[in-house]
């Protein structure tokens, strides 16, 4: 019989750390331009330089979270990210609080780098990356119920950011410490299926961008074309998240069964069509429709991308460089929806963004069909059985074509 399969709950308490800040971007921009002297563009902008600083985290130790220690990394990640937040949610001053965003936007990434390269180490990576977009989802939703009863401000959405570093960082005694191999030659071997790697993260940068150009100004929509009140938009939000935590679990309990071209490939097609719904939006009907079919389709499609780009590579390179592309598109967001609707109004943007998302589905798909299957084998070593997963690879570029990285083929943890 097979080895009981256990969670890897740090990871996954990990990956809610380092993702909240984006799922949190609509109240943190909202509430910098009516808490600070600051336009909706110059917090859009903020927004931007707090995710642009997240993924610079990301590209700078996608190859190097085993070297320095997924315990040391996280740990440092998780105190720049209470600290800058934290900082950023007590000061007044602009300046301050740009500051502030940034420290903590990179301390967001580190924990994210080290998610992201220890759940592409997993025997099936995509278990924790939905429990982490569950657990996200479910924390997000309870600050955008809570937050509008709270008062006004720019530091409470902030502070819920810290705070769950802080709450967060005792777990990180259960992750690995760097070992002297690790140390040793970890990163002399080269990215394997380069071609499919760097499409997806392409891609993956676009798709972001796409979809938070309209989550950084569904606020807006919501309070200026809806004329909803905050308590109205928080509560649509809540909700939204809370279908997504639905459509998390659906894909959780399909697994693979589906394959990931089809989540992928449908998916961003049907995000497409509620973006353009949203953003039209013009009463509560509309904009609760169009907010919570697409964040219930938005983390489905996310966690078969994040899978797919975990699979490109055992040791987590490309998923780390894929997230942190997604990273860049994530900090563009704000600052593009803030221009593209305050030149051509919230619905042309809306149908621009849609139209881009159509054109890269195209290829995301390509990649998703490069990778045919992942079976879990009984292998027998003495009187201990353990499960292993075997993962089948045919690359779109059979010149590419590299074995799978052994550490792939571990034993259940």
């Amino acid at each position: 019989m097979f080895a009981p399969r256990t969670t890897a709950w740090p990871l996954v308490a990990l990956f809610t750390a380092g993702y909240l800040a984006p799922y949190l971007l609509p109240t943190v921009v909202g509430r910098l331009d009516s808490g600070l002297p600051l336009s909706p563009t110059q917090a859009g902008a903020v927004g931007s330089a707090l995710l642009l600083s997240s993924a610079s985290a990301g590209f700078a130790l996608a190859s190097r979270v085993e070297r320095i220690g997924a315990r040391r990394l996280a740990r440092i990640g998780l105190t720049l990210a209470a600290l800058g937040y934290g900082g950023a949610a007590c000061a007044h001053a602009v300046p301050a609080v740009v500051v502030g965003v940034l420290v903590g936007g990179f301390g967001s990434g580190t924990a994210t780098a080290v998610a992201a390269t220890r759940i592409a180490a997993q025997p099936d990576p995509h278990r924790p990356t939905t429990l982490g977009l569950l657990g996200v989802s479910a924390l997000a939703g309870a600050v955008y119920l809570t937050v509008p009863h709270l008062g006004p401000g720019h530091g409470l959405p902030l502070a819920a950011i810290a705070l769950t570093a802080l709450a967060v960082w005792p777990l990180t005694g259960r992750l690995p410490a760097a070992t002297s191999t690790s140390r040793q030659g970890w990163d002399a071997s080269p990215l394997p299926h380069r071609r499919q790697g760097l499409t997806l993260a392409a891609c993956m940068l676009c798709w972001s961008l796409a979809q938070n150009s309209l989550w950084g100004v569904s606020g807006r929509i919501g309070l200026d074309q809806a004329h909803l009140t905050e308590a109205t938009v928080g509560a649509v939000f809540a909700v939204a998240l809370g279908a997504g935590l639905l459509g998390v679990t659906g894909a959780g309990a399909l697994g693979p069964r589906l394959g990931r071209a089809l989540p992928i490939g449908a998916g961003t097609a049907l995000i497409a069509v509620c973006i353009v719904l949203s953003a039209s939006a013009t009463d509560l009907t509309s904009f609760a429709t169009g907010e919570i079919a697409w964040n219930t389709l938005y983390p489905i499609v996310l966690s078969y991308v994040i899978g797919l780009a975990a699979s490109l590579d055992g040791r987590g390179r490309w998923a780390v460089l894929v997230g942190s592309a997604s990273s860049l598109g994530t900090a563009a967001g704000p600052l593009t929806g803030s221009v593209l609707s305050a030149q051509a109004g919230f619905p042309v943007m809306g149908a621009a963004l849609a139209a881009g998302l159509l054109v890269i589905a195209v290829p995301m798909t390509a990649v998703a069909l490069g990778l045919r299957s992942r079976k879990t084998v009984a292998v027998t070593e003495g009187a201990e059985v353990v499960e292993v997963v075997e993962v089948v690879e045919i690359p779109l570029d059979t010149a590419e074509a590299t074995p799978a990285a052994p550490d792939r083929l571990t034993a259940a943890t």
